[in-house]
């Protein structure tokens, strides 16, 4: 029953994860990178990178999240680990 009880749950959260990283990724790299992905005029002058044409790992992107990369704020310890693989699965899928 227990497992259960944690199989829904986690179907549950699978959604609204989803949600969240596009919540996230609208409040923390929209300025930069643009609601398309493509980035804005800011974000390109700082070097920020087409993401609708990354050619790199989902694992890769979470790192460059957590990390930053070049001009680019780190996001450790400003956002969880979930929500850093979270906004990571969401550019690796298109920004959907």
């Amino acid at each position: 029953m227990k497992i259960l009880i944690a199989a829904v749950l986690v179907s549950l959260a699978v959604p609204a994860l989803a949600a969240d990283a596009a919540a996230l990724y609208g409040n923390k790299c929209n300025a930069c990178h643009g609601k398309d992905g493509k980035g804005t005029s800011v974000g390109k002058k700082m070097g920020a990178p087409d993401l609708t044409t990354l050619k790199v790992s989902e694992a890769d992107i979470a790192k460059t999240i957590e990390n930053g990369k070049g001009k680019m704020t780190a996001f450790k310890g400003k956002m969880s680990p979930e929500e850093i693989e979270a906004v990571a699965k969401f550019v690796k899928g298109g920004l959907k």
